[in-house]
């Protein structure tokens, strides 16, 4: 782990191998670990703007999920479940010397962290889910406005090739999409060069296969897995912090939570989806609290 990579001053590369990824990303700060995963359409670097005021007190690790941005899993078949991808991810952290850690996820982020969390019992000290409720919940709460804007949930859930081939004629149109979809078009949010950076990365052939194989196993695999959890009443054994945007119903979220684990905190920012760029400052309050203990949970 060399060099100081672009949007993450102070902090290594990461460069590890293990549980059959070659994971990228970033490390660095001091402190008990904190695994921090973004979400979809994007890369380690959602976390840019979070990562400096959080590495004070923890050892963060931002890695590129499984087949997004430059981590590249060895083989893409059998198809990367959010199981496969949570066991690489337990097997990274271990891999640093890390058995029990701290979990932040946006977005997709979240659903391989609460996936991870399931199936690693005792591994996660605190788990925060950043938008998102669990798959087997978002499905049954699906209509018509859900389906009009998260199009891309069954467009790229499509039988393969058929979303791929879509994906590599208009690559930028459809990031550009989801970001202005996501109310995250201002250069406040996304500025140029980290645009520009996932531009690079929505462009490689081989991101655009595994995004498209994340979305299938999510409608497949992972939603069995969901579903199995429930009809066994397993839980996350560790307090939960759910962070909810403007858009949503903290609530009702925390309700949904509830049958998952149970200590959930529920707190909401004022911005819209891609909530570590949007608005990062209140991230950063929430995160601190939770992980060092002072918000209840």
């Amino acid at each position: 782990m060399v060099g100081t990579p672009p949007f993450f001053p102070g902090f290594a590369r990461l460069d590890v191998d293990a549980g059959g990824v070659r994971f990228a990303g970033v490390i660095g700060g001091v402190g008990p670990p904190l695994l921090l995963l973004h979400g979809y359409p994007e890369t380690h670097i959602a976390w840019r703007k979070v990562a400096p005021a959080l590495a004070r007190d923890h050892t963060l690790i931002i890695p590129d999920l499984p087949g997004y941005g430059a981590s590249r899993p060895q083989t893409m078949v059998p198809r990367w479940t959010k199981r496969r991808v949570g066991a690489a991810l337990v097997a990274l952290m271990r891999a640093l010397g890390h058995e029990r850690f701290a979990l932040a996820g946006h977005d997709r982020g979240a659903r391989a962290g609460y996936r991870l969390v399931l199936d690693h019992p005792g591994v996660v000290s605190r788990f925060a889910s950043l938008t998102v409720v669990p798959t087997v919940d978002a499905m049954a709460a699906v209509d018509y406005n859900f389906a009009r804007k998260a199009y891309h949930w069954f467009l790229f859930a499509q039988r393969a090739d058929l979303p791929e081939r879509l994906l590599a004629a208009a690559p930028d149109a459809i990031l550009d999409h989801a970001i202005a979809v996501m109310n995250a078009n201002s250069d406040s949010v996304i500025e140029p060069a980290a645009r520009d950076a996932y531009h690079r990365a929505f462009r490689d052939p081989a991101v655009q296969h595994a995004i498209c194989e994340d979305y299938r196993a999510a409608l497949d695999e992972d939603l069995a897995h969901d579903q199995a959890d429930c009809t066994a009443g397993r839980k996350l054994d560790c307090p939960v912090l759910v962070l909810c945007s403007s858009a949503q119903d903290v609530t009702e979220r925390i309700a949904i939570w509830k049958a998952w684990a149970d200590d959930v905190t529920g707190i909401i920012t004022t911005g819209d989806h891609l909530q570590p760029e949007d608005r990062p400052e209140e991230v950063i309050a929430a995160l601190a609290s939770f992980f060092s203990g002072t918000t209840p949970g």
